[in-house]
C-alpha cells in the first residue's frame, strides 16, 4: 500500500510531531506510516484523513500486489 500522507502534511506546513499530536499518536507512528513500514488501523487512517479534510482513498492507494 502506498500513501500520500507526507505530501499532505508538508503542504499543510506540519511536522510529523504536529500531525501526531493532532491525532493523538506518536511521531514514530506517523514516520512508519509515511514510509509504508506500518499499515495504520482504520481509526488512525480516518483521523489522518479527517485532519486533512480528505478521504482515506486520497491518502492511501493499493499496490498491484495488495
Amino acid at each position: 500500500m502506498q500513501n500520500h500522507i507526507a505530501e499532505f502534511r508538508k503542504a499543510a506546513g506540519l511536522s510529523q510531531q504536529e500531525l501526531a499530536d493532532a491525532i493523538a499518536v506518536s511521531r514514530k507512528t506517523i514516520s512508519t506510516v509515511e514510509t509504508s513500514r506500518f499499515t495504520p488501523s482504520v481509526i488512525i487512517a480516518l483521523k489522518i484523513a479527517q485532519r486533512f479534510n480528505t478521504s482515506v482513498e486520497h491518502l492511501f492507494t493499493l499496490d498491484d500486489g495488495d
